[in-house]
């Protein structure tokens, strides 16, 4: 039984005044991803790291893997136009069993803790799929200019990756996605569209996505910090 990290790598950030993708902005002079891909290389949970990404950063990753001897990243795929095609020539790419898992995360968050990483993973091997999120801590407002109305937030939660499959269940809900025609904003989005449980797994507030300016600014202090 394996399990493969696919790391989709593939977005172009438009939400960070940056002239390349994010995931290769360098903090200290270190490629975001290459945080992100060190936390998969040093877990004994992992067995193979493929990434998705676009052509022209095929070579930059080669050389991130050579720099940070990322051993286990054995495949760089070209990335599609959405996240979810993305994923699937991952998918395709590899030669994997039913009972193999398939894993999912953000090349943008690299502070994943291990001990998340491990739980989701023994998690999924319980019970075939889980997803890491952290439960709303603040006041949730519905509305536009002006508040609308109030959020129970007991029962909301922040999805977080990584997100976690047996290989037969992802595959049946990838194929089911691109039968429908059908686009998710996240992997457990496809997998709930079969109709398969998915267990939630408590994340971290420090698993955070660099997305904005700010969030590559909070991550940038805490690499100094360290």
């Amino acid at each position: 039984m394996k399990t493969y990290a696919i790391i989709p790598a593939g977005g172009k950030g438009v939400r960070i005044n940056s002239k390349i993708p994010k995931q290769f902005i360098k903090v200290n002079n270190k490629e975001i991803i290459a945080y992100t891909l060190e936390v998969f290389q040093k877990s004994n949970f992992i067995d193979e790291i493929i990434v998705p990404t676009q052509e022209e950063y095929f070579e930059l990753l080669y050389q991130i893997k050579e720099k940070y001897f990322i051993t286990k990243l054995t495949k760089i795929v070209k990335g599609g136009p959405e996240r979810q095609f993305s994923v699937f020539n991952a998918i395709k790419s590899i030669s994997a069993n039913n009972n193999d898992f398939i894993l999912v995360h953000d090349a943008v968050r690299p502070l994943l803790p291990f001990e998340v990483l491990e739980k989701s993973i023994q998690t999924a091997k319980e019970y075939g799929c889980a997803i890491t999120a952290i439960k709303a801590k603040d006041t949730l407002i519905k509305g536009d200019k002006f508040i609308a109305d109030y959020i129970d937030r007991n029962e909301i939660y922040y999805v977080q990756t990584p997100q976690i499959f047996t290989y037969k269940i992802f595959l049946e809900a990838m194929k089911y996605a691109e039968e429908k025609n059908f686009i998710g904003t996240d992997e457990s989005m496809l997998v709930k569209n079969v109709g398969y449980n998915i267990v939630i797994v408590e994340g971290s507030s420090l698993n955070f996505k660099i997305t904005t300016e700010d969030d590559l600014k909070l991550f940038e202090k805490i690499v100094s910090a360290h």
